[in-house]
C-alpha cells in the first residue's frame, strides 16, 4: 500500500480536499502512484491527517469520477490502470501541446478563418514558429489576477440568490450604467444604459443585429478588412460590398453606386491597415447615412485604448446627431479574450426594434462576470491596467521602431500611431516572398492579402503584431528577419 505523504495548507483557498485530490492525481500523473497500487483506506488517510473523514471521502470521490482510481468491494481503492484511461494521440497532441504561455493567448488563423485563404503559402498545414509576429496576440504578464481573483471572492461571498436567477436581457442595469460613464469620458459616446447591449463575444452581437436590421442588406466594408465580420454577415446572406481604401480610410463616393444599406467600419484605428479615418472622411461616411431612410453604419472600436502619440481619437459615434451609427465595442484587446464580454450601443430608433422584436433573447455573459467586470471598471482597477499595459505596449512599440530603422530605406512603415501593429510596405519584394523568407528563417509575419476580399492586387505588405512578444523575441525576430529579406 502506497505510503501517502501529503502537506495540507490550513491558511490556503484551496480547500482540503481539493488538495488531496490534486495531490493524489498529481502523483498518478507523474508516474508515482503505480497502476494497480492501493490506496490507503479514507479512515486511516483522515487519521493520519487528522482531518474529516468526509474530506477524504470528497476528495477519493472526485478521483473516482474522473477515472483515476477505482473502488474493489471488500479491498479499497486502487490506481487504474494507464491502459484504461484516455490517452491523447499523437495527431491530438500535436495540436494542443504547443500550447502558448500566459503571456500570449493567440487567436489562431484556423479560428480567425484566413488558414485556407489564397496567398496563404501555409495553407492548413501548420508550422512552430521561434517568433511570431501575431497582430492578434496580446501581453498577458501584466494582466491583474489578484485583483481580479479578489474581486470574484468577494462578489461570491457577498453574493444572494438574485445574482443567479435571470438577468435582464440586455445585461445588468448596473454594468451598462458604468459602461455608460467609462464610454462618455473615454471615447466621447453619447448614450443611455438603455441603449447598451452587453453579450459574449462581437459574433454574438452581430447575429443579434442581423435580427433587429432584418434581411436581404447590403453590407459596405472596407478592403482589406476584419474577415470574421465579412464571414459573419455571408451568414445572413447579406451581400457584400467590398469598397478601396484611401489615406483616409474607405472612400464614401462608391458606396451610392453600390446600393450599400449599411457600412462596417473601423474609423479609429482600422484593421488590419491601422489607417485613422479623419473628421472630414467621417463627415462624408454621416452625411451618407443620413441621406436616406434605414441606413447604417456600425463602428468597429476594437482597440482604440492604445494609442501612443496624441490624444485619443474620439469615437465616429460622438459625432452622430441623427442616430445612425451602432456602436461595438469590447474587451478582449483591453483586457483578456477570455473574458469573453462585448457591448453594443443601438440608436433609438433600432432600439425600439429591439424591445418590440428580439426582447426574448436571453443575455449570453454570465452574471457573475458582468458583476466582477463592473466593479473592475467602477472602482477604477480597469483604468490604473490601461494606463499600465499603455507604458508595457508604448515600450515594446518604441523598440519595434528601433529596431526596424535599417529597414526604411526599402520598406514603409505605417500604422505605427496606435495598436499592436504595424506594416511594412516593400519597394520592390513580394509579400509572397517576404512570408516564405522570413519562414525560412522561423519567423511568422502575416501579409495583407489575407485580409482581403479579393486577390486581385499582388501585395508587398505584411503585418508584424507586438502585443505578446517580449524585448528579447522582437531583437531576435528582426535579426532574423533583416537575414531573411537580406537588409
Amino acid at each position: 500500500m502506497y505510503n501517502m505523504t501529503i502537506r495540507l495548507q490550513a491558511d490556503s483557498d484551496v480547500c482540503l480536499y481539493e488538495q488531496i485530490y490534486l495531490h493524489i492525481k498529481r502523483e498518478i500523473k507523474e508516474g508515482k502512484l503505480l497502476a494497480g497500487e492501493r490506496l490507503p483506506s479514507t479512515r486511516s488517510l483522515a487519521e493520519f491527517l487528522q482531518i474529516a473523514r468526509s474530506t477524504v471521502d470528497t476528495a477519493y470521490g472526485q478521483l473516482l469520477d474522473e477515472g483515476y482510481i477505482e473502488a474493489r468491494p471488500c479491498r479499497g481503492y486502487f490506481v487504474c490502470s494507464i491502459e484504461d484511461m484516455m490517452e491523447v494521440s499523437d495527431e491530438e497532441e500535436s495540436q494542443t501541446l504547443q500550447r502558448e504561455p500566459l503571456s500570449s493567448i493567440s487567436r489562431t488563423e484556423a479560428e480567425e478563418g484566413i488558414s485556407m485563404l489564397p496567398g496563404n503559402r501555409e495553407g492548413a498545414k501548420r508550422k512552430k514558429f521561434d517568433v511570431d509576429f501575431s497582430p492578434y496576440d496580446i501581453e498577458m504578464q501584466g494582466f491583474p489576477f489578484d485583483t481580479w481573483k479578489r474581486i470574484t471572492k468577494k462578489i461570491l461571498s457577498e453574493a444572494n440568490s438574485d445574482l443567479f436567477a435571470r438577468g435582464e436581457p440586455q445585461g445588468d442595469y448596473e454594468l451598462r450604467q458604468t459602461l455608460c460613464r467609462y464610454l462618455h469620458s473615454s471615447r466621447g459616446v453619447k448614450c443611455r444604459p438603455e441603449q447598451i447591449i452587453v453579450g459574449a463575444g462581437n459574433d454574438y452581437l452581430l447575429m443579434l443585429l442581423e435580427k433587429i436590421l432584418g434581411r436581404h442588406k447590403i453590407v459596405a466594408m472596407e478592403n482589406p478588412t476584419y474577415l470574421r465580420s465579412q464571414k459573419i454577415f455571408r451568414s445572413f446572406a447579406y451581400q457584400i460590398k467590398s469598397v478601396d481604401m484611401d489615406e483616409g480610410g474607405m472612400k464614401v463616393d462608391s458606396l451610392e453606386e453600390d446600393g450599400a444599406d449599411v457600412v462596417y467600419v473601423m474609423p479609429s484605428h482600422q484593421f488590419p491597415s491601422g489607417t485613422i479615418m479623419p473628421i472630414g472622411r467621417r463627415n462624408e461616411l454621416l452625411k451618407w447615412a443620413g441621406k436616406a431612410a434605414g441606413r447604417y453604419i456600425i463602428e468597429d472600436d476594437y482597440d482604440s485604448e492604445f494609442r501612443y502619440h496624441g490624444r485619443p481619437i474620439p469615437a465616429l459615434q460622438s459625432s452622430d446627431e441623427s442616430g445612425r451609427v451602432i456602436y461595438l465595442g469590447s474587451f478582449s484587446k483591453a483586457i483578456a479574450p477570455a473574458i469573453r464580454v462585448s457591448f453594443m450601443v443601438l440608436p433609438d430608433v433600432l432600439l425600439e426594434r429591439y424591445q418590440r422584436d428580439c426582447f426574448f433573447y436571453s443575455c449570453t455573459v454570465s452574471r457573475i462576470d458582468q458583476s466582477i467586470l463592473n466593479e473592475f471598471i467602477r472602482d477604477g482597477y480597469f483604468e490604473r491596467h490601461l494606463n499600465k499595459m499603455r507604458k508595457i505596449y508604448r515600450a515594446k512599440h518604441a523598440q519595434l521602431l528601433a529596431c526596424l530603422e535599417p529597414f526604411r530605406g526599402r520598406f514603409a512603415i505605417t500604422g505605427e500611431n496606435a495598436g499592436l501593429h504595424l506594416l511594412l510596405t516593400a519597394d520592390s519584394a513580394t509579400e509572397d516572398w517576404l512570408v516564405g523568407a522570413a519562414s525560412d528563417c522561423g519567423v511568422k509575419v502575416y501579409g495583407l492579402s489575407q485580409y482581403r476580399s479579393d486577390q486581385s492586387d499582388v501585395s508587398k505588405t505584411v503585418l508584424l503584431g507586438f502585443g505578446a512578444l517580449s524585448g528579447e523575441q522582437i531583437a531576435e525576430g528582426i535579426r532574423r528577419l533583416r537575414v531573411a529579406w537580406n537588409i
